[in-house]
């Protein structure tokens, strides 16, 4: 498997790039679990739900690397980057399984899209005042794992068509 993780702040277009990128190289698309699992909690969620959360981005992770092959593209929409990064901002903690996980687990690339898109509300995101700072948190988080990134920056086709070519240059290098 070759894994890409696209992370990022909110309302950044992770979801539409992940379909976009898996329809493109003919690979799979991980939708993000983080939003099915909180937009179906009807209290509101807790340090327990963000847990079980991170466990089924690990699961899943496992799924693909056992499902695609060698060189099948798996693209995550977000992934442990986004959800320790979630733990410490709400809760100032972050789970030392969590942190082994991130080590543990090979990333080839990270897409880290640039928060230069408008915010979008859709009832489960929560920080539109806090882009700047997440984006800044997920940065310093790919690079203290060593996870290979590239920032995504621009609107539509043009962010689409960055992403491809950061895309086309890892499966260059990887071959």
């Amino acid at each position: 498997m070759i894994s890409v993780v696209i992370t990022g702040p909110e309302s950044t277009g992770k979801s539409v790039l992940t379909q976009q990128l898996a329809k493109h190289f003919n690979g799979f698309g991980v939708k993000e679990y983080a939003r099915r699992y909180v937009e179906n909690l009807k209290r509101p969620y807790t340090l327990h739900d963000v847990e079980v959360i991170a466990q089924r981005q690990i699961e899943e992770y496992n799924i693909m690397k056992a499902k695609a092959g060698e060189r099948q593209l798996v693209f995550f929409d977000t992934f442990l980057i986004i959800t320790k990064v979630w733990f410490e901002a709400v809760f100032q903690i972050c789970p030392q399984w969590l942190h082994h996980a991130l080590k543990n687990m090979h990333i080839d690339m990270a897409l880290l899209c640039y928060p230069d898109l408008p915010w979008v509300p859709d009832g489960v995101r929560e920080n539109p005042d806090k882009r700047a700072y997440l984006y800044q948190r997920y940065l310093e988080e790919l690079e203290f794992y060593n996870i290979p990134y590239r920032i995504v920056k621009g609107e539509g086709e043009k962010r689409t068509e960055r992403a491809i070519n950061y895309i086309n240059k890892l499966k260059f290098k990887l071959h």
